[in-house]
């Protein structure tokens, strides 16, 4: 399967339009928003679990990151509430699930091979300023955003860069992206967004699309 797949092309999704589609799991739905394979691939989605319902215990082979975007998600390694940052790089397993049901937006096989860190973090606290980079490396920045009333969010155009509206409202371009928007612009196009009167907040990714690649399978 390829959804949204040609990496130089400027692409926004606003999510909560989409339909949710079943995954394999009972109580597990998906908003796909790009994808290079099937049910192993470089992925980028909006996951939901249902109350009570659970993914089978898998090892993440091209790594894993998530934002908790509502409820609370779960694994053995603990309890993520809405607002926490994620990242389970190659080699690391868990087995997830909801009791009271979540909502999250999850990036797969979109690693380092290499890379071995791997944290939680509560993106408001690391926002004290009103902005935070939640992860950088050779490869990307990984970034989060409390914008207010027509405060301009800009990003050159080296590498690309992705970011997903968590609430509140910016412009870009000719588009309005709202609460669930996603936005992807190519290598060579530069982000300059203005937030809305309510203010916005925003998880962001730059540099990473000159690395995109199907699984390694």
């Amino acid at each position: 399967m390829e959804l949204n797949a040609d990496f130089s092309k400027r692409v926004v999704v606003h999510s909560e339009q989409e339909q949710w589609i079943a995954s394999p799991m009972p109580g597990v739905d998906r908003r796909m928003l790009d994808r290079i394979g099937d049910e192993v691939a470089r992925a980028t989605s909006i996951v939901r679990y249902a109350p009570g319902s659970h993914f089978s215990a898998h090892t993440h082979t091209g790594g894993e990151e998530f934002i908790v975007l509502d409820g609370v998600f779960q694994d053995e390694h603990g309890d993520y509430p809405a607002g926490t940052y994620v990242r389970n790089p190659p080699t690391t397993s868990h087995t997830p699930g909801s009791e009271e049901g979540c909502t999250i937006f999850v990036k797969l096989w979109q690693f380092d091979l290499d890379d071995r860190t791997q944290f939680s973090l509560d993106m408001e606290e690391a926002a004290r300023d009103g902005h935070a980079i939640l992860h950088e490396d050779a490869r990307e920045t990984v970034s989060y955003h409390r914008l207010g009333p027509g405060e301009t969010l800009a990003q050159p155009a080296k590498g690309g860069a992705e970011l997903l509206v968590l609430s509140g409202a910016l412009t870009e371009g000719a588009d309005t992206l709202v609460r669930g928007s996603w936005l992807r612009l190519p290598e060579g196009a530069a982000l300059d967004a203005v937030a809305g009167p309510e203010g916005a907040k925003v998880w962001m990714k730059t540099g990473h699309l000159p690395f995109a690649q199907p699984p390694q399978v």
